[in-house]
Order: C-alpha cells, then sequence, then structure tokens
C-alpha cells in the first residue's frame, strides 16, 4: 500500500483570490534609493524609484538614529493626462505672451493697465507646476514600469548614528514596500543631481547644463564616448563619499588633489546596494573605475574584487603629487535609474582578508588583517554567540569595510605545514574546524583521520561565504589513495546572494576501520594569504534551517494571507516541523503550520487583527524532533528574488514586516473543520467550507491557492444559499 501525504491547500473564493492577486500585483515596489545613504549629522534629501506608491506617508530605517520625512511623491502622467495638461500650459503661455507684450486689453489706467489679461504670480506658478508636471512623462524614456514613480525624502542621520548597511522602507496606503539598502557613513558625501531632478530640468529648460549637471563641474577636452556632449568632472576633496547614477552611455568623472606615496582606495558599492533589479533588462550594474594622472593618463583600473564582480575596490599608489581623475561607468555603456552607486574614496582603511576565519565561541583568537591602511597590531576577539558575526578595525576615527567572522561550538586547530602529501598529512581528530589556507599557487592541504567502518563522515568547506577568494575542491581517498568521495561546488540555498557557490562539501559512509584523508585544493590552482578556509569535519548530525517569504506581508485589516516557509534541509533530515508565531502581537493567528515529512516547502495562512495599524515585526520558528531531542531554528524573512528568468535566490532580509490596512471585508471564507486534510496517494478527501454560493459581486469560483502541481479540485457542491441571508453556508470540494 503507497503512503499516504498531507497536503495543507488554501482554499479561497475567486473574489478572495482576485482580490489577493490584485493585492500582489498592487504591492508598492522601491527599485532604487539615491542616495544610497549619508553622512552621519547630516540632513538631506534622498529619492526612492519605484511603483505602486500612492499615499507614502513615512519611511523608516532598521536601526537607531535615523529620521526620514516625505516631501513629495510624482507619478507619471498617461497620455490622458499628458495631453490635457499640454492644453493647458498653451493657454497659460498664450496669455503670458500677451501680457508681456501689451496686446491684451487696455484699461481705463492707462497704457500699462491690463484688463482679464493680466499675468499674476499665481499664473507663474501654475506654469511652472505643468512644466515640473510635464516632465515626467518624458521620463519613461529611461524608465522601466517598476520605476516610474518616485518619493522624496527628507532624511536626517544622528551623529551617533552607528555607521554600516540598514534596510530602507516605504509605507504607502497600499502597506510597506520591499527592503532596499541604506547605508550610513562617516566621510562627507557629494551626490550629483538625480536623473530625475535632471530629466524635470531639461523639460523645463532646452538647451541647457550639461545631461546630469553635476555641480562644480569644469569641462574636459574629450566628450562622452555615446553622445557628442564634452564630459564634465566634479572637483572633490579627499577622503569622501560619492553618490550618483549611471544613464544610457553615462561616464561620471571626478578631480582630486593627491600626494605621492598616498595609499589612494576607492571602494565602489553597486549590487551590494541593489542586489536584484525589478526586471531583468538591461542586467546588473557592471561598475569599472578608472584612474586618471592629470595629463590622462591611465594609472589605475579596476572593474572587480576578488569574487566580486559589480563591486570594484581599486587600490594604488600615487606616484607623485598633482591632480588625478577617477572616472565611473557601467562597463558596456548601459545605464537606468537603478544604477546607483557609492564610492568611498580617499587614504582609507580596508581589510582584504582575514585569518583565521573563525573561532570557537567563548575563546579569545588573534586575528591578523590584511589590506590597506590598516594599524600594525593584531586585534583580538571573543564572540560568545555562535554565528556569523561581522568585524572591522579603526584607522583614527574611521572605520574599516565589515568582513565576517564565523564562531561554531565545535573545537578548533590551526592547519600546519608541511601537509601536501599523505606522508606528511596532519592528523586531526573529529568533530573538528580546521583553521587554514592555501597560501600558495597549487598548494594542497591533506588531513588524516581515523575512522571505524560506518562511521558517516561529512566534510564541508566554508570560504566564499566568508569572503575568502578559494574556490575550493574536497575528496576523501583511503591510505591507498582510492577516492571515496568529491565535491567541487555545493549549493548552500541559506548563502541567499551568491551566484557561484563555490564552497565544497561530501559525506561518506566509511566501508571499515583504517586512516582516511581528505586533501583540499583550489579549482583553479590558485593561493595566496587570502585564500583562507574552515574545514569542517564531524559525523553525519541531521538538521535544518528556515526561511520565511516575502519580508514584506501587506494584508487588509481582519483577512488571511498567504506565506511561504522553505525548509533548508541538512544531513537527509527529513522529518516534520512545526513552524509558529514567537511572541506575536494581539490579532496575529497562523494556521496550517507544519512543514510534513519529506516536504521542502510550505504555504500557510496569516490572519491578521480587525483594525488597520503601522508595520509590526513578527517573528516565525519551526521546532523538529531530531534523534530523540528538541531541535529550534527561526524562520529568517528572505524574499524570493529570480536571476536570469531561472534561478532563484532567497535573499535574507533583517526584519519580517507586517501592514494591516484597510477595513475588514465583508465576505470572511474558511474551513469549517480545523483538522488537517489527509489526501491519499492517487485518491481524493472531501473539505467543507463556509462559502455561499453567491456575493453582492456575483457567483463565486473556487480555486486552490499555489497547490502541489498533482493536486487539483475534482468537483465543486454549492447549497445553493446567498450572502444576504446571513445562515452558515456549505461548500464541498472533492
Amino acid at each position: 500500500m503507497k503512503p499516504t501525504r498531507s497536503c495543507y491547500l488554501t482554499l479561497l473564493a475567486s473574489l478572495t483570490i482576485a482580490s489577493v492577486v490584485r493585492a500582489q500585483e498592487d504591492n508598492p515596489h522601491i527599485g532604487y534609493v539615491y542616495p544610497a545613504g549619508g553622512q552621519q549629522g547630516t540632513t538631506f534629501q534622498v529619492v526612492l524609484g519605484g511603483q505602486h506608491l500612492d499615499g507614502a506617508s513615512i519611511a523608516r530605517v532598521s536601526g537607531d538614529g535615523v529620521q526620514t520625512k516625505v516631501i513629495e511623491h510624482i507619478r507619471p502622467l498617461n497620455q490622458g493626462q499628458f495631453k490635457e495638461m499640454q492644453n493647458r500650459m498653451g493657454e497659460l503661455q498664450k496669455k503670458k505672451a500677451a501680457a508681456t507684450s501689451g496686446s491684451g486689453r487696455r484699461g481705463r489706467g492707462g497704457p500699462q493697465a491690463f484688463t482679464n489679461e493680466d499675468w499674476t504670480a499665481e499664473d507663474e506658478e501654475m506654469l511652472a507646476e505643468i512644466r515640473k508636471r510635464l516632465a515626467t512623462f518624458s521620463i519613461r524614456r529611461w524608465s522601466a514600469p517598476a520605476l516610474v514613480e518616485t518619493v522624496t525624502l527628507e532624511v536626517t542621520v544622528a551623529e551617533d548614528a552607528e555607521p554600516g548597511e540598514r534596510e530602507l522602507r516605504l509605507q504607502t496606503e497600499q502597506g510597506v514596500t520591499n527592503p532596499l539598502v541604506f547605508c550610513v557613513g562617516q566621510l562627507p558625501e557629494i551626490a550629483e543631481e538625480s536623473t530625475r531632478s535632471v530629466a524635470v530640468a531639461e523639460s523645463q529648460q532646452r538647451g541647457g547644463r550639461g545631461r546630469k549637471g553635476q555641480q562644480s563641474a569644469r569641462p574636459d577636452p574629450g566628450t562622452s564616448p555615446m553622445t557628442d556632449e564634452p564630459q564634465v568632472e566634479t572637483e572633490i576633496t579627499l577622503p569622501v563619499t560619492l553618490n550618483g547614477q549611471i544613464v544610457p552611455g553615462d561616464v561620471d568623472r571626478y578631480r582630486f588633489q593627491a600626494r605621492q606615496g598616498q595609499q589612494l582606495v576607492a571602494v565602489v558599492g553597486a549590487r551590494r546596494l541593489i542586489p536584484y533589479l525589478s526586471d531583468a533588462v538591461p542586467g546588473w550594474f557592471q561598475a569599472a573605475v578608472t584612474l586618471f594622472d592629470a595629463d590622462g593618463r591611465e594609472v589605475a583600473y579596476e572593474d572587480d574584487f576578488h569574487f566580486h564582480p559589480f563591486d570594484p575596490v581599486l587600490h594604488c599608489q600615487i606616484p607623485e603629487d598633482g591632480q588625478y581623475v577617477l572616472e565611473i561607468k557601467d562597463a558596456l555603456y548601459r545605464g537606468r535609474e537603478d544604477f546607483v552607486y557609492r564610492i568611498a574614496l580617499g587614504e582609507l582603511p580596508y581589510v582584504t582578508g582575514v585569518f583565521p576565519l573563525g573561532s570557537q565561541s567563548g575563546t579569545e583568537t588573534k586575528i591578523k588583517l590584511t589590506g590597506w591602511n590598516l594599524p600594525e597590531r593584531a586585534t583580538s576577539q571573543v564572540f560568545q554567540e555562535p554565528g556569523l558575526h561581522r568585524i572591522s578595525v579603526p584607522a583614527g576615527r574611521v572605520l574599516s569595510n565589515h568582513v565576517p567572522f564565523a564562531v561554531d561550538s565545535l573545537p578548533e586547530c590551526l592547519e600546519r605545514e608541511p601537509n601536501n602529501e599523505l606522508e606528511t598529512s596532519q592528523r586531526v581528530t573529529f568533530p573538528m574546524i580546521i583553521n587554514g589556507r592555501i597560501d600558495r599557487p597549487g598548494d594542497l592541504d591533506v588531513f588524516c583521520i581515523e575512522c571505524r567502518a560506518g562511521d558517516q563522515i561529512v566534510a564541508e568547506v566554508w570560504a566564499r561565504r566568508l569572503g575568502s577568494p578559494l574556490d575550493s575542491v574536497l575528496k576523501l581517498t583511503n591510505a591507498a589513495g582510492v577516492q571515496l568521495a568529491f565535491n567541487d561546488d555545493y549549493e548552500d540555498r541559506a548563502a541567499g546572494l551568491t551566484t557561484h557557490h563555490a564552497d565544497s562539501r561530501l559525506s561518506a559512509t566509511i566501508p571499515e576501520d583504517g586512516l582516511y584523508y581528505l586533501h583540499l585544493g583550489d579549482a583553479q590552482h590558485m593561493g595566496g594569504d587570502n585564500y583562507g578556509y574552515r574545514l569542517h569535519v564531524d559525523t553525519h548530525k541531521p538538521d535544518f534551517e528556515l526561511r520565511v517569504v516575502p519580508s514584506s506581508i501587506n494584508a487588509r485589516a481582519g483577512t488571511t494571507v498567504p506565506i511561504t516557509v522553505h525548509a533548508l534541509r541538512k544531513n537527509d533530515f527529513s522529518g516534520d516541523i512545526t513552524l509558529a508565531l514567537k511572541d506575536p502581537p494581539a490579532g496575529f493567528t497562523l494556521s496550517g503550520g507544519l512543514v510534513a515529512a519529506g516536504q521542502d516547502v510550505v504555504r500557510l495562512t496569516l490572519t491578521v487583527p480587525p483594525e488597520s495599524s503601522d508595520p509590526q515585526s513578527l517573528s516565525l520558528e519551526g521546532l523538529a524532533k531530531i534523534q530523540d531531542r528538541d531541535v529550534l531554528r527561526p524562520a529568517v524573512p528572505a524574499d524570493d528574488m529570480m536571476q536570469a528568468f531561472i534561478y532563484r535566490h532567497l535573499v535574507p532580509a533583517k526584519d519580517l514586516q507586517v501592514c494591516v490596512i484597510g477595513t475588514p471585508r465583508r465576505l470572511k471564507v474558511g474551513l469549517v473543520s480545523k483538522e488537517t486534510v489527509k489526501i491519499p496517494v492517487g485518491g481524493t478527501a472531501q473539505v467543507l467550507t463556509n462559502l455561499p454560493s453567491k456575493s453582492f459581486f456575483g457567483e463565486i469560483q473556487v480555486e486552490l491557492s499555489d497547490p502541489p502541481a498533482e493536486i487539483a479540485i475534482e468537483k465543486v457542491t454549492l447549497d445553493g444559499c446567498n450572502l444576504h441571508r446571513a445562515l452558515p453556508q456549505s461548500t464541498y470540494l472533492a
């Protein structure tokens, strides 16, 4: 007999489905933030570009020390609105021309007196406003539909705000948007005028200044490679953070004074500001930076850093005193409003590598940092809690970039050379974490472990996920050199932004007592001081992680909305995982909270309170029984993003936010029974709901919300009652 499986189905009337679908289609969305940050102790304006942003009321930045105020929301005109405003502008222009030329009707007051053709300050203000609104129509030349609306914010960053990356969300009448990166910086900042503002200005006065309108700009003898317009350069003083947007064919240039011997660092943030664009065209911003001397000779160039192809870091020792120009562009001369960048430029501290890449919890560890403009002394750290931490070091008052540092509970040791061959292999016991590095091209590290027949060994490399450029390759052999297991790349779905899963992982069941050898190297035969790794060697321990999507949920008061939880199972764990809200605010309930044995994804429902409210943070966790012990894991908020039309990534967020909007729906539907619906393989099950046959809006149709491919509604039986009668209703689904 085939086993049965439990299916947890969200049953919604088409009326409810239609409203849910419309709500999802109309979900407020932001595609870029410009500038994507600001300096401590300053107040400045920020433009958010997105869609469905009506009623934008407040923007919230995670953490403390950042306050915002909504200044303006602009939605581009449609064709009819554009034509109507054109006609109105034409009338005003005729009136102004008549008034200023003196051709209007003359009154008794003499030759300078006008009657119905007077041109007032209100008329001038109206004409300016119409010109501004008409400009939003032409902006569509650059914009994707998901970017055409803008919201302008006034942002104030406190002097003591902690520097680093935050998350920004905008609240609108339709709820809260997706999160985007917002940075709190320490350096003075320069932001070129936003593309939206320049487009408005160009529409109002054609033939004015250059396309991007940089401040303090000076002409350069050259011209843009994609246009006939002369390039302009912005005069800056180091150190500084530069903010800009790249439109098609755009090249931004910054001129500054530098001294001989300075260790200049230019850290470009591009993809890390907007990890996934609102659509797949034109693709990711591929930033390229070049340093020129005063005579236009190239001094340095970068279009990547380690394994980050879209966030280059340029380092150069200045050859002589003088003026230099830093240029940034898209490598393919593409562009759009969401090609946003931030460049930290100056003699800045920057960490390029760390060793070891982690430590055991509760132990003091000396950490060696490599990079530029760093203090010479080593740093020591003690972390009590296992997990992924971030460390940085100060150089004067300026902090370096943050780098990841892993903390685990297992015992640890350091790699010892020489260990390139079986004869010189390093003997280790397990469980153990080995901190090592492939310190030169072609290096190979070999570790010897003593095993017994039947042992289930799991060896996993953590390197790329911790910022190391190592592209590991790992194999397990016996004492005779016979290979038992091999792995190059292991896909970790918990590493949300990773597009190349370069870390390795293998598992094997040991056939007989004896010595076995783990061989670790770089797949590209590269190596160096920064090619560190953490090699976890342990027995087979089942476990799991959870991701809940989306990270921003908008629901009408009193309704029920679907959410999705992904179970990332490890080491063959296949058991049930019970899901529950952790200390939820009043009125929030979760239904269908179970990831059944063998399932990786479950779609469940969240019911929200009957009153609207500002966004609230929710926490979800999962409990499973693994080898007679209870294992509790948090569900990390995430967003399900697509890359290149096929690859999906669960991109983590800092917070799961739920916004309750509007008033309750009059039609509330659901299951009559709260018991789990169990459908036998190849069979059917009957489900009783409280759906009416009709509503004020017409007939009710029933669909399954995002069901598994093999589950479908076979038959629906309605009892014929309608919503006007306040009686219990019944619908049978088979």
